[in-house]
């Protein structure tokens, strides 16, 4: 059953209020009651559909108090789910989209990249990637082209990043990542677990990534930089092949989300 809110200081959604992402992360947690690895906001039935479906254990929704959809699959009936108007949504939450459904989940520890290297054949490795949309979409084309796994320096956005989720439409709470650290020193461990190392360039002069050959058991990641700047000198510097999309028209680059999806298709053909 909903419960009405009507006052934005209500305690009962105290982590729904002026809701701000890089707040409900590991130990910056906002409050004492959060759990331990903090937690999470999805945004929209099939975000939060897909949270559940992944395991993340849901601890309370907040809905539009005009909505008569019903919530989505798999909420458990023990979990208190709060309903406000549209006014007193925006602000309790200072958004002014919340596409029907809010939900916080609690986070889980992040696993090793050891632990994931040790079982993948294609990665995904990103440097510098902070822009919560072009990581959304990297991680919806991991998901659905082929991709084994994502490792993110610590100078890119949380995956669990609300906008993140919302563009990824959830694909990444069942999608495996890890963060590595700061590279080109962070490549350590994807060096270790025998991964050849592809840097993803604009440069004209790098190998056309439909030429590059990959061996049938061949295990091989794939970088990408920042959108604009790109990958680093020494990031660059380090990898075992530096590989491009041929472009036409006089265009010098594609937006990082879209080269990822393209190398991600070309690299899933040959597994």
């Amino acid at each position: 059953m909903r419960a009405l809110v009507e006052d934005p200081d209500d305690p009962r959604i105290a982590d729904f209020v002026g809701l701000r992402d890089r707040q409900l992360a590991g130990p910056r947690v906002r409050r004492r009651r959060d759990p331990a690895n903090g937690i999470f906001v999805a945004e929209g039935d099939i975000v939060v559909e897909r949270a559940l479906r992944a395991g993340y254990r849901l601890r309370a929704a907040l809905v539009d108090a005009t909505r008569t959809a019903p919530l989505p699959p798999g909420v458990p009936d023990d979990v208190p789910v709060y309903a406000a108007t549209p006014p007193v949504l925006r602000r309790i939450t200072g958004l002014g989209v919340h596409r029907g459904v809010l939900a916080t989940f609690e986070r889980r520890p992040v696993p090793p990249p050891e632990e994931l290297l040790a079982t993948a054949r294609r990665v995904v490795v990103l440097e510098r990637v902070s822009n919560p949309t072009n990581l959304g979409v990297i991680i919806r084309s991991a998901a659905g082209l082929g991709m084994d796994a994502l490792l993110l320096d610590p100078t890119c956005t949380d995956p669990l990043y609300r906008r993140v989720s919302r563009v990824a439409m959830g694909e990444g709470y069942a999608f495996p990542w890890a963060w590595l650290p700061a590279l080109p020193e962070g490549l350590a461990p994807v060096r270790a677990a025998g991964f050849r190392v592809l840097a993803m360039t604009p440069d004209p002069s790098a190998t056309p990534i439909d030429e590059v050959a990959v061996g049938d058991d061949e295990r091989v990641a794939l970088v990408f930089g920042a959108e604009g700047p790109g990958l680093s000198a020494a990031t660059l510097a380090a990898a075992d092949e530096r590989v491009g999309i041929p472009m036409r028209g006089g265009v010098d680059s594609l937006n990082v989300g879209v080269a990822a999806g393209i190398a991600f298709w070309e690299l899933g053909q040959r597994i």
